[in-house]
C-alpha cells in the first residue's frame, strides 16, 4: 500500500471492520452528499474536479476517488496527496466505469450519490440546485442538469441544445433518448440506486443508460433542471469518443432491458423501433469511415446493411451513388464532410464566444 493509499483510504465498510465516523452534517447543509469520482487516465484532470467539488455552495459533501486500475497511478497519486485528509481514495484493479462507481456507492456515507467523471468538472452551485429539488420533492429519486461540452479545453455547445428534454423524465422518455442523462449532472437517492441494483460491472460503455433505464422502470421518479452546472470534457481517451462501440452497447442494453424487464408491449415496441434506429446509426458510421478511407466495395456492404433495416431516401441515393459511380461519390461525401465540420465549427466559435454556453 502506498502511502497516499494508507493515509486516504478508510477501513472497508464489510462486516467485521471498523467503519470511521462519517462527516459532521453542518447547520447550513442538513444533509451529507457523497461525491464518487472514478478515475482511469485522468491525473492531468483530476485536480480541476476536486477543486470544483472543494469550491461548491453546498459543502456537507465527501469526495471519494476511485482509481480503478489506472495506468497513470503514479501521476494520479501525486495529483491527490495535497487532498490527504479531504478525500478517500480507494484502488482497486480495473472494472470499468461500473465497477469504480459501485466501490464509491457501497462505501458513500451520504443520503445522496453525486456522480463526477475524472475528466469533468462543476460550477460552485452545482450541488445546491440539485439537493435543494430533492429535499423539496422527496419522491423523486434522482436529479440532473444540463451540461458544458467542452473540446481542447474550450466550451462549445450544451447537451440540451443537441437534445430538447421533454417536461417529463419517464421509462419511455429514456428508451427514446429524448430524455439525455450525462452522468456527471446526477444527484441520486443511494437507496433508491442500492435497490436497482447499482451499475452493471458487464457493461463498459451506456452503462449509465442502462442503469437510469432500471431505476425508471423500478419507480424512481426523476427530474432536472435547465442550468448547465457542469463542465463535460470530450475527447479521444474516453469512452464515449468511440461512437461504432457506443451504437453496438445502446443496442445491447435495449436487448438486455427488454429480455431482464417486464415491459409492456407498447415499451417492447419502442425497444425494438430504437434497436433498429440504432443499428441503421451503426452501419451508417462504417459506411461514413469506409468512404472516407476510400473502400467503396465495404462501403457498398454497409450501405446494404443499413438499407436492411432502415431503408431511407438518403441510403437508397447513397446506395446508387455507389453502384453507378463509387469514386464521385466518395469524393461528394469528403467534400461535404469538410464543408460540414466547418460550419459546425464555426458555430462552435460562435456559441462558445457567446452567452449559450454560459450557466442558465
Amino acid at each position: 500500500m502506498s502511502h497516499l493509499e494508507s493515509a486516504l483510504s478508510p477501513p472497508d465498510r464489510s462486516p467485521g471492520t471498523t467503519e470511521i465516523p462519517p462527516p459532521v452534517s453542518q447547520a447550513n447543509d442538513s444533509v451529507l452528499v457523497s461525491v464518487v469520482i472514478p478515475a482511469y487516465r485522468c491525473a492531468q484532470y483530476i485536480v480541476q474536479g476536486i477543486d470544483s467539488v472543494l469550491n461548491q455552495s453546498f459543502s456537507n459533501h465527501e469526495i471519494l476517488v476511485v482509481n480503478d486500475g489506472s495506468p497513470d497511478t503514479a501521476e494520479l497519486e501525486a495529483a491527490l496527496a495535497p487532498y490527504t485528509g479531504r478525500i478517500r481514495y480507494f484502488k482497486q484493479s480495473t472494472k470499468g466505469p461500473s465497477g469504480a462507481r459501485n466501490t464509491g456507492i457501497r462505501n458513500a456515507f451520504g443520503k445522496y450519490v453525486a456522480f463526477l467523471d475524472g475528466d469533468d468538472y462543476w460550477t460552485p452551485d452545482h450541488l445546491a440546485k440539485n439537493i435543494s429539488i430533492l429535499e423539496r420533492d422527496p419522491t423523486l429519486a434522482l436529479v440532473y442538469c444540463d451540461c458544458i461540452l467542452v473540446k481542447n479545453d474550450q466550451p462549445y455547445s450544451r447537451v440540451f441544445y443537441v437534445q430538447n428534454q421533454p417536461s417529463t423524465v419517464t421509462f419511455e422518455t429514456l428508451l427514446l433518448q429524448s430524455s439525455t442523462i450525462s452522468t456527471s449532472s446526477v444527484v441520486v437517492s443511494r437507496d433508491a440506486i442500492l435497490a436497482a441494483g447499482g451499475f452493471d460491472e458487464a457493461l463498459y460503455r451506456c452503462e449509465d443508460f442502462d442503469m437510469w433505464l432500471r431505476l425508471a422502470f423500478s419507480g424512481g421518479r426523476m427530474a432536472y433542471h435547465p442550468d448547465a452546472e457542469v463542465y463535460h470534457r470530450m475527447h479521444e481517451i474516453s469512452l464515449s469518443a468511440d461512437s461504432l462501440a457506443m451504437i453496438k452497447d445502446r443496442v445491447r442494453v435495449y436487448d438486455k432491458t427488454a429480455s431482464a424487464l417486464n415491459v409492456s408491449k407498447e415499451q417492447k415496441l419502442i425497444i425494438r423501433r430504437m434497436v433498429t434506429k440504432s443499428q441503421s446509426d451503426g452501419y451508417i458510421e462504417q459506411l461514413k469511415d469506409a468512404l472516407d478511407r476510400q473502400d467503396y466495395a465495404e462501403a457498398r456492404e454497409a450501405a446494404e446493411r443499413a438499407l436492411s433495416v432502415e431503408s431511407t431516401w438518403k441510403l437508397r441515393l447513397a446506395k446508387l451513388g455507389l453502384r453507378l459511380s463509387p469514386r464521385a461519390f466518395g469524393l461528394f461525401h469528403r467534400s461535404r464532410s469538410i464543408f460540414l465540420q466547418k460550419r459546425q465549427q464555426d458555430i462552435d466559435s460562435v456559441v462558445s464566444n457567446g452567452q449559450p454556453v454560459s450557466q442558465g
